[in-house]
């Protein structure tokens, strides 16, 4: 079983996932992304994992590859994929976002491309708009929920029903 979860920029998306990892935290494995601030202004994103990690993923002043004014830090992303790997067959996987930063990594793609392929629970979110080969295969077989102003507080209950916890 799987579901992905999509919406506008800002909508809830990753609030969503966060209420469902905190309902159910020795159900879950995987992370999701949070904003990093300074100065009252966004200057990049950090990953959270479901195990107390916290890696800046991507900031105005890391060199590497670009995603708008944001260079990501690729290895951070492949290090909690990693450790994704080994997750538990019993574990809801969870990954807040399958997105543009995120897919520059190789390893990334492949692990969730595996993921689509497996017997594996998950609850991913996706960009509304994106041209990627993946994020349109997931699209086009996988349900996909959109997340609204009105649908946001009950979405992690009904995450929680879709997979009968």
């Amino acid at each position: 079983m799987k579901v992905f979860l999509t919406g506008k920029p800002g909508i809830g998306k990753t609030t969503v996932v966060k209420r469902f990892v905190e309902m159910h935290p020795d159900r879950v494995e995987g992370f999701y992304t949070v904003e990093v601030r300074e100065g009252g202004r966004r200057v990049g994103f950090e990953i959270v994992t479901t195990w107390g990690e916290r890696r800046v993923f991507a900031h105005v002043d890391i060199d590497g590859p670009r995603v708008s004014r944001y260079g990501v830090d690729v290895e951070a992303l492949e290090d909690v994929v990693a450790k994704l790997e080994a997750a538990g067959a019993d574990k809801i996987i969870v990954v807040d976002e399958i997105g543009k930063m995120e897919l520059l990594s190789g390893r990334f793609f492949r692990w969730v491309e595996g993921l689509l392929s497996k017997a594996v629970p998950l609850v991913a979110t996706v960009p509304v708009r994106s041209g990627h080969p993946l994020v349109q295969k997931i699209k086009r077989t996988c349900p996909v929920w959109e997340v609204t102003s009105d649908n946001r507080d009950a979405i992690p209950f009904r995450i929680k029903d879709y997979f009968r916890m």
